[in-house]
């Protein structure tokens, strides 16, 4: 019983380091190509544009259901349940886990591209965590957040997604949930320190967003002084509100007060 363990233990963590392993080979570069392909369906704040993008993303995966077309309709999938399902009743209900079933098949399938598997990972765990939030189950987000601390673990070092997903959930969740929500300080503040060593980290709309949540985390007056400054930050990146910069211009309303 002792030696089935040991193995046991052994066979565990040789899987955990090829995993790693794995990911330490994934080429930045075809990470970028693969997150061009895909930006126009993540962080869509605009609900009329959201609507029509996503009937767009589903012609087209009924059309050509590759990899990246898939990817695309689990992102979309992701963004409608997060910014159209709270708000409807009916329509928009079971978009979650529309977008989770589908990425779930992407990311378990054996051939799909591992440059692809930083996305796949992340907005799955996003996904689930938006499935908990719709059924009121609260054991699916602390599955969401083990999915997420895997694509932190696997893919951060060249993707800020793992770490901006888990970051944007943890920020929105109860007081009473602290474990989890002392995700929202460090994740903000991992993606800011890549992107200081490397400027094509995380692109601009992803910074106008971390730079507003990082001052969110820190309003005090201990850190007022480089809230405002990354608030500034926010609003420079975004000059046509597609990104952080209306909540970053009202939350220096308030620490100006």
């Amino acid at each position: 019983m002792r030696q089935l363990l040991i193995t046991s233990i052994i066979l565990a963590m040789t899987t955990i380091n090829s995993l790693t392993a794995q990911a330490q080979n994934l080429d930045f570069l075809k990470v970028k190509a693969f997150e061009d392909q895909l930006d126009d369906v993540m962080e869509v704040i605009d609900t009329t544009q959201l609507k029509t993008i996503l009937k767009e993303v589903e012609e087209n995966y009924h059309q050509n259901p590759n990899e990246i077309n898939k990817a695309r309709l689990g992102i979309i999938y992701h963004e409608t349940a997060l910014n159209l399902s709270f708000l409807s009743k009916t329509e928009f209900k079971g978009y979650a886990k529309k977008s989770f079933d589908t990425l779930s098949e992407l990311f378990n399938l054996p051939n799909t591209s591992k440059e692809l598997l930083p996305f796949v990972a992340s907005y799955r765990a996003s996904a689930l965590s938006l499935v908990g939030a719709e059924t009121n189950k609260l054991k699916l987000l602390g599955e969401a957040f083990a999915l997420f601390n895997d694509a932190v673990k696997n893919y951060a070092s060249v993707s800020y997604l793992p770490e901006f997903l888990r970051g944007s959930v943890a920020e929105n969740l109860p007081w009473f949930f602290f474990s989890k929500r002392k995700f929202a300080q460090h994740d903000f503040q991992s993606i800011i320190i890549k992107q200081d060593k490397n400027i094509d980290y995380a692109n601009w709309k992803v910074m106008s967003f971390t730079y507003w949540a990082w001052a969110k985390q820190r309003q005090g007056k201990k850190y007022r002084a480089q809230s405002l400054a990354y608030l500034d930050k926010a609003i420079a990146l975004d000059p046509n509100y597609k990104a952080g910069r209306k909540k970053a211009e009202e939350l220096k309303i308030t620490l100006t007060k």
